[in-house]
């Protein structure tokens, strides 16, 4: 979608027009004919309402379209203004119009606000029709720029970093999105390298001969059963001062999980191509980071494995030895989660000392029948960083809830031949992975743990975004950037 910003819209040039309306105050430049059209459509401008109407401009049909943004004191107003540009593109994405113009014209809005509805615009058009090879002309997208008018002079300067983080929900929306034929651990570091070039993010691999030359051994048991090897992912951003330790995002990312040896059943496994939401969410993070010049050190880690029932796949009963050194019995091969992941964050403390430490997974049904696609779950060692992360959640849009942990859950985990089992019982399932991933936190790092499985992938439209992979984490991370390391 390109964006331009105009002090004035050109004499006969538009044919669409949008205006960002809001409660009880209808614009005092409306035609009458729309003014009374709104209101016999009980259009007031509360949030979520749209209105469209025609009226005649200098000879030529124009076709106007009022969104409501509730009422400028609402505790919401920000996701109200995102939601309005969201449903205005979604209305007329594949309409026929080519060009939509933006007035916000003595609208009384700010350049936060107008960046947030071009925000929500954008993110609601994005599409993923690289596999269609036959597509009707009314559903085909012909929306492809919005011209805004009447702009605060540095609306562009803010639209600008959000435009970064669009184009990170884009490129995790990708990455999730595509069939785990195409994105599997080599790949997906591919894409990586592709996207991220020239941005300022360092990027390092470690491959399957690296990881088992360090010991670990719990991410490489879950790839061992595939032909795909197993690779980690680390991208770095150094914005920040010199010296001072990052904080660290670490990301689980199983390109395909059939559940491996514990084979999950075969309705909705096509499903699981987005079993690698979180290692998505941390490479979109890194890329808005780096898009937007971020004064902030960061380091992106993703564990990539695919889970394969292939001859040489684990086996229930097995024990794996971890990077840390602790031993697991794998109980279940589709707990393998936690297995990449454990490996993962033993390596960043080891190789980074980070400040802080946060993990996103797909890891657990468990958090579904919680939460069902409302919240991720978020649990954690430190009050503090539970907070700002919770904050982020609730500014960004990627909302948070907060579940217990405690030493009570342990005894889900005790083995009676190793260190641990890799899952507890059918209660509290997403607590009990929460607790494992604990054991491999060293030094009281703060840490959190973040179980988005309900969260990467809609099977209906959201405010923001239309079925399928929604980005959910990038907004997140970022948010949680800006407000706890640039202040």
């Amino acid at each position: 979608m390109n964006i331009q910003f105009l002090e004035a819209a050109a004499p006969n040039s538009q044919r669409l027009v949008a205006r960002l309306v809001n409660q009880d105050a209808m614009p005092a430049d409306l035609e009458p004919v729309l003014t009374e059209g709104a209101k016999q459509s009980r259009f007031s401008g509360k949030a979520g309402q749209v209105f469209e109407g025609f009226v005649e401009r200098d000879g030529k049909v124009v076709r106007v379209v009022l969104a409501g943004i509730g009422a400028p004191s609402a505790k919401d107003r920000r996701a109200a203004i995102e939601k309005a540009g969201a449903a205005v593109v979604a209305r007329y994405l594949t309409s026929g119009e080519t060009a939509l113009a933006l007035d916000v014209t003595g609208a009384g809005l700010s350049a936060e606000d107008v960046a947030g509805a071009l925000l929500g615009a954008v993110l609601r058009s994005w599409r993923h029709d690289v596999y269609r090879t036959k597509q009707a002309d009314d559903a085909k997208p012909t929306l492809s720029g919005i011209s805004v008018i009447g702009a605060p002079a540095d609306a562009s300067d803010q639209w600008a970093i959000e435009m970064a983080v669009a184009e990170g929900v884009a490129f995790t929306r990708e990455l999730v999105t595509e069939p785990a034929n195409t994105i599997y651990p080599e790949s997906f570091v591919e894409r990586c390298e592709k996207r991220m070039a020239g941005t300022g993010i360092r990027l390092r691999v470690l491959d399957d001969k690296e990881m088992a030359e360090l010991g670990m051994g719990a991410l490489l048991g879950v790839a061992q059963g595939s032909d795909r090897p197993g690779r980690l992912l680390v991208m770095e951003w150094m914005g920040g001062d010199k010296g001072e330790k990052p904080v660290a995002f670490v990301g689980k990312g199983v390109t395909f999980d059939t559940g491996g040896i514990s084979i999950k059943p075969a309705a909705g496994m096509e499903d699981m191509k987005w079993d690698m939401g979180g290692a998505g969410a941390v490479a979109g993070a890194m890329l808005a980071l780096a898009l937007r010049k971020a004064r902030a050190n960061v380091v992106g880690v993703c564990g990539l494995v695919e889970n394969m029932p292939g001859s040489n796949a684990q086996r229930p009963g097995d024990v794996v030895t971890s990077l840390s050194g602790q031993t697991i019995e794998v109980i279940n091969t589709d707990a393998e989660g936690r297995l990449v992941l454990c490996d993962a964050i033993t390596w960043v403390q080891r190789e980074y000392a980070p400040a802080k430490i946060v993990d996103l997974a797909t890891l657990t049904g468990a958090i579904i029948a919680a939460l069902a696609h409302e919240y991720a779950g978020l649990f954690s060692n430190n009050d503090e960083l539970a907070a700002a992360l919770s904050a982020a959640g609730d500014a960004s849009g990627d909302r948070l809830w907060r579940f217990p942990m405690g030493p009570a859950y342990d005894k889900q985990l005790d083995s009676p031949i190793a260190d641990m089992k890799n899952i507890g019982t059918r209660f509290g399932g997403s607590i009990t992975a929460a607790q494992f991933l604990q054991r491999f936190v060293e030094n009281e790092t703060p840490w959190a743990h973040l179980d988005i499985a309900g969260m990467v992938w809609a099977d209906k439209p959201g405010a923001t975004w239309d079925k399928g992979a929604t980005g959910f984490g990038v907004r997140l991370l970022d948010r949680f950037v800006r407000d706890t390391l640039e202040g």
